[in-house]
């Protein structure tokens, strides 16, 4: 491989790079981001331990709520809770 090849993988390298950044940028400010705020749809609510292998989860999956129980043979859906 000679200098100048070198030299232009490089300034492609740099210029990959500095794409990314400005789409990142551009997404900033046009106010888009990934769903990891207060604008989350699951969220585990609560979590207890059975036993040393097997646990019961709730979690809220919009503005419904499921309880599911895993670590056994498979993990399965308890049940959607009912709404109030």
């Amino acid at each position: 491989m000679t200098g100048q090849n070198i030299l232009l993988a490089a300034a492609a390298l740099i210029g990959v790079i500095a794409l990314i950044g400005a789409a990142a940028k551009l997404f900033q400010f046009a106010g888009w981001r990934p769903k990891s705020g207060p604008g989350r749809t699951l969220i585990l609510r609560e979590s207890i331990a059975l036993d040393p292998r097997r646990r019961v989860h709730l979690l809220q999956c919009g503005e419904r709520q499921v309880v599911l129980l895993t670590g056994g043979a498979q993990d399965l859906v308890i049940g959607w809770m009912q709404d109030p």
